[in-house]
């Protein structure tokens, strides 16, 4: 029994000793296929931390251990090749492949908010609050330049306003956002405090400008002003072009409707024609402008032959229309007579009715 039992256990050991050589030598392949470190040149991180892992490729279980604090947000650092070696020396971490490299690069990951989206962001959150108009028309002063916003890569949420106030009274504003993380980490929060203003588009003066001067083209230019300066009877550019001032204005003021009206086609002491239309007769005479008045303005005039003083519409530029009251059938009367006119024998310009132009002016 002690023979069979020995040659049994001969035999199995035998049979194992294969399959034991064959373990031996798949753990030594497993060993040889383990990829030997590798130092990456650029680094590129989201976090404030440089850990293990993000400097070399297979790190293996030394990947989480921090090395370094990452540069500020959205800038880019270097490091000596050598010095990120004898760092992961003290780490255990031998035998890394450098590919001939001098240093490496680390970029920080970052969001970042343009100083003008911030704006526009806060003038939403205000738009038609307290009395304010569209955020279009909205002018911020801040009490401190935010600029450019830089943000942890993590923080991809839009900026939700969840603080909002605005004083009428001063025109002082104070707007909270949040924006949440992909991470789930606490949202971020952004504070801005300033004044808003509502502004509107003006036409402002270009140069001084004396009273009933007529404002020219080059006269006038746009400009966005504070609505309260400019009141609710601010005049368009178009329409202040070609009209006269009412008083003397200076050069930067916003034009207001009440400053300026159409411009005077007859001026006071100025030679007119005086114009008398009536069926079968057109007549036309000299006369002198005894007040100043623009189209469909009612003036007193002279006729200067008989010096008599007459009412009459401005119709055209140095022109008024005599206003003749139309005789009855019965009368026999001149048209010259309720002109001023001196008796027939003193010669007076008269032409038909054929014509359809007035004689030029003397």
């Amino acid at each position: 029994m002690t023979a069979r039992a020995l040659l049994l256990a001969t035999a199995l050991l035998a049979g194992l000793a294969p399959a034991a050589a064959q373990t031996r030598q798949d753990t030594f392949a497993s060993r040889d296929i383990i990829t030997a470190p590798v130092l990456r040149p650029h680094v590129q991180v989201s976090a404030d931390i440089v850990r293990i892992g993000d400097v070399i490729d297979n790190a293996g279980s030394a990947a989480q251990i921090a090395i370094y604090r990452a540069p500020d947000l959205g800038t880019t650092g270097s490091l000596p090749v050598t010095q990120v070696l004898n760092t992961l020396r003290t780490h255990h971490v031998i035998g890394v492949d450098t590919r001939d490299l001098k240093e490496i690069s680390v970029t920080r990951l970052a969001r970042t908010l343009e100083g003008k989206d911030i704006e526009l962001q806060i003038a939403r959150a205000l738009e038609r609050r307290n009395g304010l108009g569209d955020a279009a028309n909205l002018s911020l002063t801040f009490d401190r330049d935010p600029g450019d916003v830089r943000l942890d890569a993590g923080f991809t949420g839009g900026m939700q306003a969840s603080m909002v106030r605005y004083d009428s009274r001063n025109g002082r504003f104070d707007v909270t956002f949040e924006i949440t993380n992909e991470n789930g980490a606490a949202p971020a929060k952004l504070r801005f405090t300033g004044t808003a203003i509502e502004t509107v588009e003006a036409a402002v003066l270009a140069r001084n400008v004396e009273r009933n001067e007529i404002l020219k083209s080059s006269d006038v230019v746009v400009e966005r002003r504070p609505k309260a300066e400019v009141g609710a009877d601010a005049a368009a550019r178009d329409r202040a072009v070609g009209m006269q001032a009412r008083r003397q204005l200076r050069a930067g003021q916003a034009i207001r409707t009440a400053d300026l009206a159409k411009p005077d086609l007859v001026q006071r002491d100025q030679n007119v024609t005086l114009i008398y239309d009536a069926p079968g007769i057109y007549l036309t005479m000299r006369g002198k402008a005894l007040e100043s008045g623009t189209e469909g303005d009612v003036v007193n005039v002279m006729n200067l032959q008989s010096k008599r003083t007459l009412s009459g519409t401005v119709t055209g530029r140095g022109q008024v229309s005599i206003m003749v009251a139309t005789p009855r059938p019965a009368q026999t009367s001149d048209a010259t007579s309720s002109l001023g006119a001196r008796p027939a024998a003193t010669p007076v310009a008269v032409a038909t009715v054929n014509s359809s132009v007035a004689p030029k002016a003397e």
